[in-house]
């Protein structure tokens, strides 16, 4: 019964870490980039897009299809560095507990 009991605290804890963590998810910011740096983009680790910054030297009429392409790489590598983030935090809040391999909690 006792290791039920703790469990349940155990549990609890970490309810309460997530929801911690997840405040915290919205406030932390990452930026991806393409194109040498000439397209960057700032996101939540959430993965609210917050800012896209475009180099003057990209803007000519008919390049748009690189412009283009160079914001869709930017935001994929944002994206990637909030994921590496979110899952760095969750590792932070469930480090020994046993939890199956693969199971995700967010």
């Amino acid at each position: 019964m006792r290791d039920i009991m703790g469990l349940m605290k155990q549990a609890q804890d970490m309810q309460q870490k997530m929801a911690d963590v997840q405040a915290e998810l919205d406030t932390i910011e990452v930026e991806g980039a393409a194109g040498g740096g000439m397209v960057t983009v700032t996101m939540t680790a959430k993965g609210v897009l917050k800012a896209v910054k475009i180099d003057s030297s990209l803007m000519v009429a008919d390049e748009r299809e690189i412009l283009e392409d160079l914001i869709v790489a930017a935001s994929s590598d944002a994206r990637t560095r909030a994921d590496r983030v979110m899952q760095e935090r969750m590792a932070e809040i469930t480090k020994g507990l046993p939890i199956p391999p693969g199971m995700k909690l967010f």
